[in-house]
């Protein structure tokens, strides 16, 4: 396989897991706060990141970027969640 053809397999599986995760969560086949749904959002970043990078089109790196930390956090946050760790710390002096 040639690095063009990575690059191309890459953003069209991209857009295939951004797409279908989001399509899933709209017609209620998936949860939000799944892992499932979360992690195609990573991978289907990580695909446009380096499909659009060799493309020059960095607006949309940037894009992917944020769009990847954003499904990171949710991981970790929801990962808590599942081992009964508090999302939010209590407020001190608060009872």
């Amino acid at each position: 396989m040639t690095l063009r053809a990575f690059v191309e397999i890459s953003g069209w599986v991209a857009a295939l897991l951004i797409l279908g995760s989001y399509g899933m969560l709209s017609i209620g086949r998936m949860q939000a706060r799944s892992a499932l749904y979360q992690w195609m959002n990573v991978i289907g970043a990580l695909g446009f990141i380096i499909n659009c990078s060799w493309n020059g089109a960095w607006p949309s790196v940037a894009l992917n970027v944020v769009w990847m930390g954003i499904a990171c956090y949710a991981l970790r946050r929801n990962s808590g969640l599942k081992a009964g760790k508090p999302v939010v710390p209590p407020t001190p002096g608060v009872h």
